[in-house]
């Protein structure tokens, strides 16, 4: 209530968040990008926005792309995740083929995101 006549500094990070992609959703978009959808929102925020990424997915019927480090938030919307290394694609799979994995790359990635 009332958030309508914030101006956008006065925006918390969540709603910067959906704020952008309200914005996004205005163009009817196939593929939907997602730049650190998570970055600097607390837990129960970043699941709040997990939710509406995976929501409107299937609502929508997009493709999401979603970059980033948050490996809970790779558990919570991925159906299919690349883990790029030095610039190239170094893994495709699932999200729980990654975070199961033997590679010591991705083992020491996961661990540091921790």
């Amino acid at each position: 209530p009332g958030a309508e006549k914030l101006k956008p500094a006065e925006l918390s990070g969540g709603m910067k968040k959906r704020v952008g992609l309200a914005r996004a959703l205005i163009t009817d978009p196939d593929y939907i990008l997602y730049d650190e959808p998570t970055t600097g929102l607390d837990p129960i925020m970043s699941d709040s926005i997990d939710l509406q990424i995976k929501e409107l997915t299937e609502k929508l019927n997009v493709t999401s792309v979603v970059v980033t480090h948050d490996m809970y938030s790779v558990k919570n919307v991925a159906n299919q995740v690349a883990m790029i290394n030095e610039g190239i694609i170094h893994f495709t799979g699932s999200a729980d083929e990654l975070l199961n994995s033997d590679d010591p790359i991705i083992k020491e990635f996961i661990q540091r995101t921790e």
